[in-house]
């Protein structure tokens, strides 16, 4: 058997719920991440953009470049 990293072999996760932050401009949400938010992986982390970014950062986003492009 494997143990979870962190050596606690129970399924739950210690982690406090950290707000959301965009990570253009900063704004935060909350501990809910908001449906109007974009998620994305770039080099192996999940990172969040508002709305705002989003919206003004579209074409971008669709054609896959990474944060550092726009």
């Amino acid at each position: 058997m494997t143990s979870l990293p962190g050596g606690s072999d129970q399924g739950g996760s210690t982690r406090e719920p950290r707000p959301f932050v965009c990570a253009r401009c900063g704004a935060q949400a909350g501990d809910f991440q908001p449906a109007t938010w974009t998620c994305s992986v770039e080099n192996s982390i999940r990172q969040y953009f508002c709305d705002v970014c989003s919206r003004e950062n579209l074409r971008a986003i669709e054609g896959r470049l990474d944060s550092a492009w726009w």
